[in-house]
C-alpha cells in the first residue's frame, strides 16, 4: 500500500512538472506577442523623468486644487511606457502625497476648512472603494473615454460661470448651520478678510458621493471635481475651495489606494519617484496659492482640465495613442 502511494505521488509530481513547464512555455510565447518592446533608455532614466515631471505637476496642481493625479494619469499614461493600471494606482498615491504635503500650509493660512472637508470626505471615502473595484474591472479604453467626457463637461461648466472667485451666498441652509460650516480667510492678493458660508449642503453631499466613485474608478484623486462642486454648487470662495479640496483628497485617495495595493497595481519604481517629486513641488504650489489672484487660479484650473480631458478622450478613442 505504501509503495502504491509512493508511486502515485511520484506520478503526480511528474505530471505537475510537465504541466508547469508547458504553462511557462505558453506564458512565455504569449508574453512575446503582447509585451511592449523594451525601451532603449537606461533603467534609471524613467524614475528620473518621473521625478522631474511630478515636481512640475505638483507646483501647478496645488494652486489649481485639482490634485496631482489629475495630470499625472493622462501625462504619464500617455508618454511613459507603463501599463494604465499601474499608472492609476500610482496616481492615487501621487494625489495623496501632494495633498498631504500642502495640507499644513493651507490650514495655517486659513485656506482649508476642516468642518467643510470632513462630512464631504466621509461619503466620498466610502464610495471611492466601490469606484476602485469598478475601475479595475472595466477596460482601459472605456475609462479613458468616460474620463475625457466628464472632465470636458466640467470645463464647459466653469467657462459658463464667469464670476466664481467670491460667490455670494444670501443665506446658509440648515444643515450647514448645524454643522458650523463657515469661516473667514485673508486674501493674500488683496489683503481683505473674506467671510464665507455655504448653501445646498445636502446636494453637495450627494455630489461628493458620486465624486468618490469617479476618484476610485479613474485613479486621479477627483480634485478636478472637488473645486467646481465646492465653488459653483456650494458657494465656497475659489481659494478656500482649492485648499479644502486638498484635505478631501488626502482622505479619499487613501481609501481608494488600498484597493490598488491589494490588487498589486502599485509598483515602487513608478510610485516612489513620483511621490517624492510631487511632495516637493506641492510645497511650492501651496505658497503660490496664498499669493496668486483667484482669477489666475481659475484660468489655471480650466487650462489644466482642458488638456487632461482632451488627452484622455483621444487616447480612449485610439486617436492619440
Amino acid at each position: 500500500m505504501l509503495k502504491l502511494f509512493t508511486r502515485t505521488l511520484a506520478s503526480l509530481q511528474q505530471l505537475g512538472l510537465l504541466v508547469a513547464v508547458y504553462g511557462m512555455t505558453a506564458l512565455h510565447a504569449h508574453a512575446a506577442d503582447t509585451v511592449v518592446p523594451a525601451s532603449a533608455m537606461p533603467w534609471w532614466f524613467w524614475p528620473l523623468a518621473l521625478f522631474v515631471t511630478c515636481f512640475l505637476i505638483g507646483i501647478v496642481a496645488v494652486p489649481a486644487g485639482i490634485g496631482g493625479g489629475t495630470l499625472f494619469v493622462p501625462i504619464i499614461g500617455g508618454f511613459f511606457p507603463f501599463h494604465l493600471d499601474f499608472v492609476r494606482g500610482a496616481g492615487l498615491l501621487v494625489a495623496l502625497a501632494s495633498a498631504l504635503a500642502a495640507g499644513p500650509m493651507l490650514l495655517r493660512g486659513g485656506l482649508a476648512s476642516v468642518r467643510l472637508a470632513l462630512p464631504l470626505a466621509l461619503l466620498a471615502c466610502m464610495s471611492s472603494i466601490a469606484g476602485a473595484l469598478l475601475g479595475l474591472a472595466l477596460p482601459a479604453s472605456v475609462i479613458q473615454i468616460a474620463l475625457g467626457v466628464i472632465v470636458l463637461g466640467i470645463v464647459a461648466l466653469m467657462l459658463a460661470a464667469k464670476k466664481s472667485e467670491f460667490p455670494h451666498v444670501v443665506q446658509p441652509d440648515r444643515l450647514s448651520s448645524a454643522l458650523g460650516i463657515h469661516g473667514v480667510f485673508i486674501d493674500g492678493a488683496s489683503g481683505r478678510a473674506i467671510d464665507w458660508q455655504v448653501h445646498r449642503t445636502p446636494l453637495g453631499l450627494f455630489v461628493f458621493l458620486l465624486i468618490g466613485v469617479m476618484a476610485g474608478m479613474f485613479g486621479i484623486g477627483a480634485g478636478w471635481a472637488n473645486v467646481p462642486a465646492l465653488n459653483l454648487l456650494m458657494g465656497v470662495p475659489l481659494k478656500v475651495s482649492a485648499g479644502t479640496s486638498g484635505l478631501v483628497l488626502s482622505l479619499v485617495d487613501s481609501s481608494a489606494a488600498w484597493v490598488y495595493l491589494n490588487r498589486g497595481a502599485v509598483l515602487p519604481m513608478i510610485a516612489v519617484p513620483s511621490v517624492v517629486g510631487m511632495m516637493l513641488g506641492a510645497r511650492i504650489g501651496a505658497r503660490l496659492l496664498h499669493v496668486l489672484k483667484g482669477s489666475v487660479i481659475r484660468k489655471m484650473v480650466i487650462t489644466l482640465l482642458l488638456f487632461a480631458g482632451v488627452r484622455a478622450l483621444l487616447k480612449g478613442l485610439g486617436i492619440w495613442i
